[in-house]
């Protein structure tokens, strides 16, 4: 792949297991799908080795390393998908802004957004393959490597979240630098969000074409924002990223690819995030699972929803839980995952053993309903 032929994003092979994009169009299951929020990660001894010496960042742009660090968990668990290792601050970067990950503090900006004038230093014209062919290129040659064994998932940033990011300069606990842009500039603030979303789908576009058989838009900064500023500052954002990537997606003769939207925290905007255009909506930890289906009715399949740190309970006590969390969403039009992504120190065996109560317990519901 470096330095070696290039792998063209054709000729794939034939996907054996294709369980999860049916659970995503709402088409019966025979056992509920399950992968996990970050299953490329840091808990794996592996994953670890793989990266030691080497940059965040620059892992992101070596596709034969992205390749790699996203079969490592299919290699040790019977995952139903696979989700490419990369991050959502490679949009801001695409813009011309510099991000570094600083050990012990996480990704930084050497710059932030500060002015409304410093939105002319974006790049106005994003070339996505330019500027993202990495991605892409890592992403054919992951759906080559992976034999067709699971459907591998694309994704990004949503609008929201990667502003917070820009201007934050960071993680916050507070996001009060961007939430103040919000409020003091509102115009600036819809400029450089329309901005993001245009860069957005011809990203999420690019990956389709490049090989993702899915995509998932995350916007995890969404519980930040109350209703009414979700409404005016995300949804919208949301709402048109579904609609452009199906358009293009249909105008290039592309696979029509399911669509997931995990707005986190966003329990207030579940009904309008059923109706916003995705095929799956995803939701944390912190919603009941009869709660979402009734709020989100019975168009749209859900993802979710295990508090991550159920894992650091004994593996008897997992089953229960899955047990449970099936129960309540039910095995049909229900893809399992985690409320967020899985946590550092968290043991590889209760990864396993929470991907095999889900296929244990689902099984055991359907043969039994």
């Amino acid at each position: 792949m470096e330095g070696g032929e290039r792998l063209l994003p054709k000729g794939f092979p034939k996907l054996k297991n294709d369980t999860f994009l049916r659970a995503a169009r709402g088409e019966e299951t025979e056992h509920t799908p399950v992968w996990c929020m970050r299953q490329a990660g840091r808990y794996l001894p592996e994953f670890r080795e793989t990266r030691a010496a080497q940059d965040f960042f620059a892992t992101c742009r070596s596709p034969k390393l992205c390749c790699e660090l996203t079969l490592q968990p299919l290699r040790r668990f019977p995952l139903d998908a696979a989700i490419i290792f990369s991050d959502i601050l490679v949009v801001p970067q695409a813009l011309g802004m510099e991000v570094v990950m600083v050990p012990g503090k996480g990704p930084t900006f050497t710059e932030p957004l500060k002015e409304v004038e410093d939105l002319l230093k974006l790049r106005q014209k994003v070339d996505v393959t330019a500027e993202l062919g990495y991605v892409f290129q890592a992403i054919t040659l992951t759906r080559h490597s992976l034999e067709g064994r699971v459907p591998l998932i694309g994704f990004s940033g949503a609008p929201w979240t990667l502003m917070s990011y820009m201007i934050e300069g960071g993680g916050s606990t507070t996001m009060a630098k961007a939430k103040s842009w919000l409020y003091r500039h509102p115009e600036a603030s819809h400029r450089l969000l329309r901005l993001l979303a245009d860069v957005v789908t011809d990203y999420l576009v690019g990956q389709v074409a490049a090989g993702a058989q899915a995509l998932q838009l995350f916007e995890s900064h969404a519980g930040h924002l109350g209703p009414e500023q979700f409404q005016d500052f995300a949804l919208p954002y949301i709402r048109d990223i579904a609609q452009a990537v199906k358009s293009k997606l249909k105008e290039e003769a592309l696979p029509l690819v399911p669509m997931i939207i995990f707005a986190k925290d966003a329990h207030y905007a579940l009904r309008d995030l059923a109706r916003a255009g995705y095929e799956v909506v995803g939701l944390d930890w912190t919603i009941r699972p009869q709660e979402a289906r009734a709020q989100t009715g019975k168009d749209v399949t859900l993802q979710g929803n295990l508090d991550p740190c159920a894992l650091y309970a004994p593996k008897e006590k997992i089953g229960e839980l899955v047990k449970k969390m099936l129960e309540g969403f039910g095995t049909q039009r229900y893809i399992a995952n985690l409320g967020h992504g899985l946590y550092p120190d968290m043991s590889p065996e209760h990864v396993g053993a929470f991907v095999e109560a889900v296929h244990a317990h689902s099984r055991h519901i359907n043969k039994h309903s």
